[in-house]
């Protein structure tokens, strides 16, 4: 940790939302690395410091960058679209799971203090998941496996995703002392939309809308009464009935379009999607993070693969104030 800043690399970076959370916390991005490339478009527009790799991790010989580059952090959110629920019945790639095995090579080049890796929770039911562990364990490291909730860190996302945080110092972290080390208050859905009018809407009665739009809705208005705004909720497996009320947290943002507002004009509903610039906010990114590249599809995707900023920040303030402690032991 140099100049009071955490340096780290970045795998499987997206868009960029851990690593604005990291730099929130003082942390700094030296390499990154995607195969998409309007992720990586993205990451450079957000980071132009950093150098910015397009191209699977697997072909890459992280010995190249051995002596340019020396990382307090491995940053690592490998492909979790074959372990997501999201992906319903279809069987997941071995081959995308396996993404998590080919962090090793640059767990051994670079021997950096902390490794994070980031994934859903159903990674843990992956039959070669405690062999990430025990990998990891031989390297030297000390593994604290957490299942970390995206709104109790401030963001208005509930997004439950797990968070190995590794540390060769043998440091301990627990979900408690991360939760506890924040004083963020907790946001709704409510606060992610833009109620300026500038996104239009369309009766929620229009010709061809699908039945089971319609099943939705009827659902939430029987349960909240008329002239209350709502979100129909699509694709998932919460059970939920397929809406959400705007005063919990927006239930879990993914690569595709899933939330319809429904909003009341002269006792009408009226229904629009959710846009990017809005589930940039479900992100927690903040201002100051853009997504000034791709189509709308593209944005929404971008979103839906990104890591909650807070909790990467809490994460982040957690590692340094570790460090620091260290540091301060050892000068006196």
């Amino acid at each position: 940790m140099n100049d009071n800043k955490l340096t780290f690399i970045d795998l499987f970076c997206g868009a960029g939302f851990g690593a604005r959370g990291a730099s929130k916390a003082g942390g700094m991005p030296l390499l990154a690395v995607d195969a998409w490339e309007r992720a990586t478009e993205t990451y450079k527009a957000n980071f132009p410091n950093a150098n910015v790799i397009q191209d699977k991790i697997e072909n890459i010989a992280p010995l190249d960058y051995q002596q340019e580059y020396i990382p307090d952090v491995l940053l690592t959110s490998p492909e979790c679209t074959a372990h997501s629920i999201a992906r319903g019945a279809k069987k997941g790639s071995e081959k995308s799971r396996e993404t998590a095995i080919s962090i090793f090579p640059w767990v051994n080049a670079f021997n950096p203090r902390w490794v994070i890796v980031e994934n859903v929770n159903r990674m843990t039911q992956w039959d070669r998941h405690e062999e990430i562990i025990v990998t990891l364990e031989k390297y030297g490291y000390t593994v604290n496996q957490l299942l970390l909730d995206s709104a109790k860190f401030g963001t208005p996302q509930s997004r439950k995703r797990l968070f190995l945080i590794c540390d060769s110092g043998g440091s301990v972290i627990t979900h408690g002392q991360l939760i506890n080390s924040h004083k963020k208050k907790a946001k709704n859905a409510r606060s992610v939309i833009d109620w300026s009018g500038r996104y239009e809407s369309r009766p929620l009665h229009s010709p061809g809308r699908a039945e089971a739009t319609l099943e939705r809705a009827e659902r939430a208005i029987a349960a909240l009464g008329k002239n209350v705004p709502f979100l129909i909720v699509y694709y998932g497996s919460d059970y939920a009935g397929g809406w959400q009320a705007l005063d919990a947290p927006l239930r879990t943002v993914t690569t595709i379009d899933r939330f319809g507002l429904v909003t009341w004009e002269n006792n009408t509903p009226m229904l629009r999607m959710l846009q990017p610039s809005e589930l940039l906010k479900a992100m927690g990114a903040g201002s100051d993070h853009l997504l000034p590249i791709g189509t709308r599809r593209d944005k929404v995707k971008l979103c839906g693969n990104g890591v909650c900023s807070p909790v990467m920040e809490v994460i982040f303030r957690t590692i340094k104030r570790i460090m620091k402690k260290e540091q301060l032991k050892i000068a006196n």
